[in-house]
């Protein structure tokens, strides 16, 4: 018997030590339970609901976006579908985009959960909190590792979705009120960015593309039917449907405005690659926000005009600046890494990224811009491989701008993953982003090596012929390897 008190004492210290290896560090509190928890839906948002012909105890369905940083609650409505009901902006989150595949990687999960009351933290840390259910059944089919991935107050992420108190409070007091009102379990879907045909045609070539387009199946049924797609894992994929998936099937029958969603998306993404919309990849030092959050003067106006759909005739603002802003966010994970803000960069077929040694100067797209910006940063090693020019071979005719092309990660894995950084998977202090400016060195010296030499001045006095020592120029095409700045491993 007096075994028991000291293997319950131990049981409780294991799983204060387990949480605190958690994701976001989510430790409950030892000193008694808080109120928190019982904070009623603001009158505001009770009073959006009657208009929207819901009420408190109304299931929900909370989706996330990551590149948006917004995090919708949707309710359903006497119709039986779901409608928005409201949207917040996320304060913080961290990795890049993509799934979540092992603990320690920062990464804020990508996928369908499901959250329980169980799974409520009314104690937390983080001033109120929710598990996501992070690794689901897909996770796990794909190795993925870590646990206690919550969503939360306080602005700050190592793996969650944080949002302010002020955000959580009112978030947790929906979910509260819906399973008061009968509801076992909501749906919480995350993903990388809206699953929109302009988003699907940027990321085509992003490692991740698979998974997100698997994602979109989920995305296209509950924006189509405005329902809770029933969801299966089927190895290491998700399946979305009605009573079929419920039942196990792996391959149901879909329906037909799910269909025809999907074939209205397919024929946009197509042509907006036949357009040339350039395959694109977005790389965070580590994460991001909301710009509502930025410290920077506000807007008059609002940061976000969000709709159940584009054919909406009444479009409803979701958020403003002076609703939010800078507002009690608390301790503020990375400042350093969000000031510095994403970086896109466009990707060929493969993957990896590509640069454009010059270009016009009035030519579109996002090249110039990005020298400006990356006029000032500090540099950074390109590796580069100069194509020798139809002057260097001799053929007459004026040369075109060189096209440089990034090292291969097959032929030389230590270059590549100094020059991709965090694209390559590495975290901490190493390799930002390829900068322009680093490109158009690459260039200048290309440029000046293949110059001609002036014609002499009309009265020049004539240099002497070279000597049999010097060695005449070689009209071999040669490669050059250009590095500007250094990196640290």
């Amino acid at each position: 018997m007096a075994v028991r008190p000291l293997a319950a004492a131990a049981a409780v210290l294991a799983t204060t030590l387990a949480i605190s290896l958690g994701g976001c560090n989510d430790s409950a509190m030892l000193g008694g339970a808080s109120t928190r928890s019982l904070t009623p839906i603001p009158t505001q948002t009770l009073s959006l609901m009657q208009t929207k012909g819901m009420s408190q105890g109304d299931p929900i369905l909370v989706r996330a976006f990551k590149k948006e940083a917004e995090m919708e609650v949707w309710k359903r409505t006497a119709t039986g579908q779901y409608a928005l009901l409201k949207t917040f902006p996320i304060c913080r989150w961290s990795g890049q985009l993509g799934p979540k595949t092992k603990q320690g990687d920062r990464q804020a999960p990508e996928g369908f959960y499901t959250i329980t009351p169980g799974q409520m933290n009314p104690n937390s840390s983080y001033y109120l909190s929710f598990d996501v259910g992070y690794p689901n059944a897909v996770d796990r089919a794909k190795g993925g590792t870590g646990n206690y991935i919550m969503v939360h107050g306080t602005c700050s992420s190592a793996g969650c979705f944080a949002m302010t108190d002020a955000s959580m409070s009112e978030i947790y007091a929906l979910a509260r009120e819906a399973f008061n009102g009968g509801q076992r379990a909501f749906q919480f879907q995350a993903y990388p960015f809206r699953m929109t045909a302009s988003n699907i045609a940027k990321f085509r070539n992003d490692p991740n593309a698979p998974f997100w387009k698997n994602l979109k199946e989920g995305s296209d049924y509950f924006e189509a039917l405005k329902d809770e797609p029933r969801v299966a894992a089927c190895g290491t994929k998700y399946v979305f449907g009605g009573a079929e998936v419920a039942a196990g099937n792996c391959t149901p029958r879909v329906d037909p405005l799910v269909a025809e969603k999907r074939d209205r998306d397919n024929r946009e993404v197509a042509e907006l690659i036949a357009k040339g919309t350039p395959a694109t990849r977005v790389v965070y030092e580590d994460g991001g926000q909301n710009p509502v959050f930025r410290p920077q003067p506000a807007p008059t106006t609002t940061f976000a005009s969000l709709t159940e759909s584009d054919k909406d005739k009444d479009k409803e603002l979701a958020y403003t600046a002076k609703d939010y802003g800078r507002h009690h966010l608390g301790e503020i994970s990375r400042p350093e890494s969000l000031a510095l803000g994403p970086q896109e960069i466009e990707i060929d077929a493969k993957g990896k990224p590509i640069l454009v040694a010059a270009a016009p100067a009035d030519a579109p797209g996002p090249t110039k811009a990005a020298a400006a910006r990356k006029a000032s940063e500090k540099p950074t090693t390109v590796v580069a491989v100069h194509a020798p020019s139809k002057a260097e071979d001799g053929k007459a005719g004026a040369s075109k701008p060189a096209r440089i092309t990034v090292a291969d990660a097959d032929g030389d894995t230590s270059a590549y993953h100094k020059l991709m950084g965090n694209m390559a998977g590495k975290k901490g202090k190493e390799a930002a982003p390829v900068v322009a400016a680093a490109a158009t060195a690459a260039v200048a010296e290309t440029a000046a090596s293949t110059r001609k030499p002036a014609a002499p001045a009309p009265h020049a006095k004539p240099k002497p012929a070279a000597s049999s020592k010097e060695a005449a120029p070689s009209t071999k095409p040669q490669a050059s390897v250009t590095t500007t700045g250094s990196l640290k491993n």
